[in-house]
């Protein structure tokens, strides 16, 4: 009974959030551009499945990865297996987290490759690229950026450095990048770093932040629990635009190999 209630209430939150684009778009399209709506029983029928999709995939986030990832973050981090002793802890040692280190990573990786808005991205990067942009390779190499990214953010929480440090160095190398960077590359790179803290990322990262601040000795989750969403944020777009990179030199060295071979 409980959970048909959540489920009701997940359901009409979610149409009254889609409810606004809902009546922007046919507004525009009846009243600016005066033109009747083209497949309309499709759309009804694809507003309806993208209503129920939203709130079965809400329901299972808050029902299901939430809880997950609090106790995942709580139990990792715990003294006694960390440290294996229930004695007061007062300074954290960065070397023994490492399973902290390791999940972390993990939870970006499997978070972002799941991210609808970075499938939708890479979908339609495939699309106009005439399929030299893979879909499947732009979401690994999002996804390894962001599990970078958050790894290193948890590690930010143990030692208990200034975030401004880590950002601030991140965004240095982002701006060299994109001065060598393949232009055809750099805005979808830049993309990419938007569409990683969406749906999925970045509620289950929120809750690894504060779940972890809240266990290390000397941490205060006000101060030190937020800030993995920015990392999130910045390192695929390094990511990207290394790989373009990487691609671009070993093209470009295979074509310095063609020409030898020709001139021989």
């Amino acid at each position: 009974m409980e959970l048909t209630e959540d489920l009701i209430k997940i359901l009409l939150a979610t149409i009254r959030d889609v409810l606004p684009i809902i009546t922007l778009i046919v507004g525009f399209q009846l009243l600016v551009l005066r033109q009747p709506i083209p497949h309309l029983r499709r759309l009804v029928v694809g507003g309806i499945y993208v209503v129920i999709g939203l709130s079965l995939f809400l329901a299972g986030l808050e029902k299901a990865l939430f809880p997950l990832g609090k106790i995942m973050a709580a139990q990792l981090s715990d003294p006694f297996f960390v440290y294996g002793t229930n004695e007061l802890i007062t300074v954290a040692d960065w070397k023994a987290y490492g399973w902290v280190y390791l999940f972390a990573a993990m939870i970006g990786f499997a978070t972002t490759v799941a991210e609808p808005s970075l499938i939708a991205v890479a979908y339609k990067a495939h699309e106009v690229s005439a399929g030299t942009i893979s879909q499947w390779g732009l979401r690994i190499t999002v996804a390894l950026g962001v599990a970078f990214g958050i790894s290193l953010g948890t590690f930010r929480i143990v030692t208990g450095t200034p975030l401004y440090m880590y950002i601030l160095a991140g965004y240095i190398i982002v701006i060299i990048q994109t001065l060598f960077a393949p232009k055809s590359i750099i805005a979808l790179a830049y993309d990419s770093g938007g569409v990683t803290t969406s749906t999925v990322t970045v509620p289950l990262v929120a809750a690894l932040g504060l779940g972890l601040s809240a266990t290390v000795p000397g941490r205060n989750p006000a101060i030190d629990g937020f800030g993995l969403i920015a990392f999130a944020s910045l390192f695929p777009i390094i990511a990207v635009m290394g790989y373009a990179q990487l691609m671009h030199c070993l093209s470009l060295r295979s074509t310095k190999k063609m020409e030898r071979r020709n001139a021989l």
